[in-house]
């Protein structure tokens, strides 16, 4: 890895089903230009975000310049893309892809407030790149794997985040672990692609499936 990489923030990978329960953010310091994170109610900070999905529509919903909309399924669920001017590749591969297509994508969580309360949360992505079946597979396999290990540390003594999200949310989180095996349940040869792998043996958060390093 290059000198600079432990300057960057892990890409989470994570469920949609998960992704969209995790409408509470916070930074872990007072600096104004300091992280802010994602808490996902397994029990774990997120300040970016790596999934796969199939992108089923895209639309430009800026009024005077181009935002593009995507929206993204996964097994479990429905992730939301926003990408205008200041995600200028990003904009420009939704203005450019046709749905379905299977994408893998690096990006921010957002979240914002609707006028009713409710917290919305969806993506701004870094990167979005297309691929194929089994890339989107085998991230449904190690997305499974760390989901599982997880929800399987969640009691643990000293998780300060699975704390966090016992305070900040009323979520079980063996729901994400069900969701997480009903997914593999649902791919061929899911039972061989999950495995028995030990914690250590799954794949490292920051590297894509594809076979290139995130950014």
């Amino acid at each position: 890895m290059s000198q600079s990489a432990p300057t960057r923030e892990v890409a989470r990978r994570v469920f949609a089903s998960e992704f969209n329960d995790a409408g509470y953010t916070f930074t872990e310091s007072d600096d104004e230009r300091a992280p802010v994170y994602a808490l996902l109610p397994t029990g774990e900070s997120s300040n970016r975000v790596f999934f796969v999905g199939t992108l089923t529509e895209k639309e430009d919903v800026g009024d005077d310049s181009e935002y593009w909309r995507g929206r993204i399924v996964d097994p479990t669920g429905t992730f939301f893309v926003y990408a205008g001017q200041y995600q200028p590749e990003a904009a420009s591969k939704l203005r450019d892809l046709e749905p379905p297509a299977y994408v893998a994508v690096v990006g921010k969580p957002r979240t914002y407030e609707t006028d009713d309360g409710t917290v919305r949360v969806s993506v701004r992505p870094e990167s979005i790149t297309e691929v194929d079946a089994a890339t989107r597979d085998r991230w449904v396999a190690e997305t499974a794997r760390r989901t599982v290990e997880r929800v399987a540390a969640f009691d643990d003594e000293g998780n300060e985040y699975a704390r966090m999200a016992r305070e900040e949310y009323d979520l079980d989180p063996e729901t994400y672990k069900a969701a997480a095996l009903s997914a593999l349940e649902d791919l061929d040869g899911g039972d061989e692609l999950a495995g028995d792998a030990a914690p250590d043996d799954a794949a490292p958060d920051e590297t894509d499936p594809a076979g290139a390093p995130e950014p």
